[in-house]
């Protein structure tokens, strides 16, 4: 079946919570812990908790394996509406939804793997996400081997290494950790390894600027035990890709769709911090000054145009470079709405009484996914160039 479910089965309304009377409810209540969460730099285990509840943690799994199998603009809507509330929160739950919408295209993954999985989020609300990223090869979209090995052994294999930014791993049931083998000509691929296997260990090393909540500290790996079957096909190095191309939309539409919604949830705030500030010698609110009002159409400009770019990737099937694209404008329009506002509120918007300063700290971290923009407009120059030679 393909990724993106063109040829799936059309999702099934009886499994889909109605999400206009579930998700304003999950906004306020994840937005009235976020700064807590923010300033202790802890993991939001009662939002996950909250999202199983509601229904919310197996979405997108496919409706072949029991799921929903909820398409891109449902899962656009919850994201939108989590992130919110709480990004961080919402980054781990995109990081679910991108594998289990993407099950059926996942070559390498034995079929009672992908059930099981696919039926731990749905009855228990286990949560999966890939661990790629190591300290000295950074992010693997660059190339490169990773130092994280599986060795053979007589009854499966034996993994070892640290990953980093391993996102949501205080709550991940499931961790899919790419790897080599120690074979003389190394394979490449992931292992798929659950939470109650010995041998691995969480160090909180994750004290960063945004996104505190996200968890995303280092794994260890040593001699970690995994099952023959659970090797999901290694490849030589450069060998055809594992995911179906076109999950590059799904990436794009529902990553940019985070921190698009922070610019939002900052330009609420800002716009209500305008209508009550009333300096004494105005004798009236900021919103009633002209340069005020005309910046806050600048920004609801910008964010017009993230809900349009965003609407019609989620409807659309874009090939990789335009979702690319969309995802790099999307992100870059949020940033430029959240700086607007800073830089427009002074003192009160740098203050750690307001979240305005979050906003902007969780907002900057949208650069940081791959695809980076330095690879976004190149392929795309490269492209146009190509287009032009050809035609």
């Amino acid at each position: 079946m393909s990724l993106l479910a063109l040829t799936r089965p059309p999702p099934t309304a009886d499994r889909l919570p109605d999400l206009d009377a579930v998700l304003p409810g999950l906004t306020a209540r994840f937005a009235a812990t976020a700064d807590a969460h923010d300033r202790d730099s802890s993991f939001p285990f009662e939002n996950f908790a909250a999202l199983h509840e509601a229904g919310l943690l197996a979405l997108t799994a496919p409706v072949d394996l029991g799921g929903p199998g909820a398409d891109l603009p449902t899962a656009l809507k919850v994201i939108r509406a989590v992130a919110r509330g709480e990004p961080a929160t919402a980054l781990v739950l995109v990081m679910q939804y991108l594998f289990l919408g993407s099950l059926d295209g996942r070559a390498g993954w034995p079929a009672h793997l992908k059930a099981l999985v696919a039926e731990d989020a749905i009855q228990n609300g286990g949560l999966i996400n890939a661990l790629r990223v190591e300290p000295e090869l950074g992010t693997p979209a660059r190339g490169g081997l990773p130092a994280t090995v599986a060795r053979r052994t007589a009854d499966g294999w034996r993994l070892s290494g640290r990953k980093i930014y391993s996102t949501g791993c205080p709550a991940l049931t499931w961790f899919v950790v790419w790897a080599r083998t120690d074979e003389p000509e190394p394979r490449v691929g992931s292992w798929l390894i659950h939470r109650d296997t010995p041998g691995w260990r969480i160090e909180e090393t994750w004290d960063h600027t945004g996104l505190r909540a996200s968890g995303s500290h280092d794994v260890v790996f040593d001699d970690v035990p995994v099952p023959l079957d659970r090797a999901l096909s290694p490849q030589p190095l450069g060998g055809p890709p594992q995911i179906d191309p076109r999950f590059a939309a799904w990436s794009a539409v529902l990553t940019s769709a985070i921190y698009d919604s922070v610019a939002r949830a900052a330009r609420d705030w800002f716009v209500t911090w305008l209508a009550g500030r009333k300096p004494a010698n105005l004798g009236a609110s900021l919103s009633t000054l002209p340069r005020f009002q005309e910046l806050v159409g600048s920004i609801d400009a910008l964010l017009l145009q993230n809900r349009v770019l965003l609407d019609a990737a989620a409807e659309a099937r874009l090939p990789v470079a335009e979702a690319a694209l969309v995802k790099h404008l999307v992100t870059e329009n949020a940033i430029a709405a959240v700086e607007k506002a800073i830089a427009a509120s002074g003192n009160p918007g740098l203050s750690r009484h307001n979240p305005l300063q979050r906003h902007y700290r969780d907002v900057l971290c949208g650069r940081i996914h791959t695809p980076q923009a330095d690879v976004i407009l190149t392929g795309a120059g490269k492209a146009a160039f190509a287009a032009a030679a050809a035609g």
